[in-house]
């Protein structure tokens, strides 16, 4: 017979999901009620106004959409894409390539801007793409690419991006609550993110903010958005305005407690002050990793904080060290996707994870693990590294 699930206790520092804090599961097990209840309508506003708060916008469309990530990435590309509409996407990773498929599935003609995996977009090559295609409509891009761990000039790319009249669509997945991200002053027009990564929720839902101009093109669509479920002109019948609700689907109910508990810490902590603490504990982990001997793969000024990719020592089984990790430590740190299986790491230092402790415990599992395995490190070396750089 087959019996209650309980999961094993890990330490979550790979590219996602990551640690939940307490009280964001604590909020998950509070009473379960209807989604049109009164009580939880003003739960919703609540929420719209701390998503905008987190996203730094004014935009009226800032919801969460019931469904991970890749549900809020579809509902910018589904509302915003019209067949035949030239869009230039962005592609140093994995996810420039979903926004990619996601424009030809919709009937968009995708104009590919690629760089190398670990480098950022390059703006001189997106203004050359906005060159030779003056008619192109949108310009997406990731922010932050989970695949990487490094960071584009989201603020360079959408003015550019003004400057020939086409909107933007950005993936700020990683970005949202451990990186500066600033969607109105910057002039995004469409966003997504994740609950499972610097908000500490866990996953399942994608916060989105559409801007006017975006909003604009929506309401003026020659074409039915061929999707019922994400179509914005539906949705925002349930989530639009203040107070009443018209029915649409039934939220996720708990979940959205917990997006909710997850976004009040973020605002008793401060957003910059989130921002500073992730960046303050990468540099610990960084001064412990380079002092033990491992590179990153993406040069200091374009990396995450949030997430560290560096490369595997020359001669060691990548998997096994995970393995070892897992097994011995309870501590989960990630693969490399597509072009880099195999030749790199990523760890995660998102939300509740993003803690000294963390940083000690990975440091010193990393180095014995490898050292175990006779890897060419620099042994007792990273601890020394990352204490002298918390002691200042």
């Amino acid at each position: 017979m087959i019996k209650s699930f309980h999961p094993p206790q890990r330490i979550l520092m790979g590219p996602g999901p990551s640690d939940v804090s307490p009280r964001v599961l604590e909020a998950m097990a509070r009473p379960t009620i209807g989604h049109l209840d009164p009580a939880f309508v003003q739960m919703m506003d609540e929420l719209k106004g701390l998503l905008k708060a987190a996203f730094k916008t004014d935009n009226e469309l800032t919801m969460p959409v019931s469904a991970p990530g890749s549900a809020g990435m579809e509902a910018c590309f589904v509302n915003l894409v019209e067949p035949g509409e030239k869009v230039i996407v962005c592609q140093n990773g994995v996810f420039g390539g979903r926004m990619k498929e996601n424009v030809e599935r919709f009937g968009g003609e995708a104009i590919l801007v690629s760089d190398d995996w670990g480098t950022p977009v390059s703006v001189d090559k997106v203004k050359a793409a906005f060159e030779a295609h003056p008619d192109a409509k949108i310009l997406a891009f990731v922010h932050a690419e989970t695949s990487t761990g490094v960071r584009s000039d989201a603020q360079a790319l959408c003015k550019l991006a003004q400057e020939y009249g086409a909107l933007t669509i950005v993936d700020a997945v990683t970005s949202l609550g451990g990186t500066e991200l600033e969607v109105d002053a910057w002039g995004i027009d469409a966003i997504y993110s994740g609950t499972q990564k610097c908000l500490s929720c866990p996953p399942g839902i994608s916060p989105v903010s559409f801007g006017p101009k975006a909003v604009a093109k929506v309401q003026a669509r020659e074409s039915s958005v061929p999707s019922w479920f994400l179509d914005k002109k539906l949705v925002m019948g349930y989530w639009g305005g203040e107070g009443k609700r018209a029915y649409h689907h039934t939220a996720p109910v708990n979940s959205l407690y917990a997006l909710h508990e997850a976004l009040v810490m973020l605002q008793e902590e401060g957003l910059e002050n989130a921002q500073e603490r992730h960046d303050h504990h990468h540099q610990a982990l960084k001064a412990g990793l380079e002092a033990m001997g491992i590179q990153f793969l993406v040069e200091e000024a374009y990396r995450l904080p949030q997430l560290n990719t560096v490369i595997v020592p020359e001669g060691v089984d990548e998997a096994a060290v995970r393995s070892a990790l897992l097994n011995n430590y309870g501590l989960e740190i990630g693969a490399g996707l597509g072009a880099l299986a195999g030749k790199v790491w990523r760890i995660g230092l998102m939300g509740a994870a993003c803690n000294r402790r963390n940083v000690t415990l990975c440091l010193s599992a990393l180095e014995s693990t490898l050292v175990q395995m006779g890897a060419p490190v620099n042994a007792g070396k990273a601890l020394v590294a990352a204490e002298a750089f918390y002691k200042g």
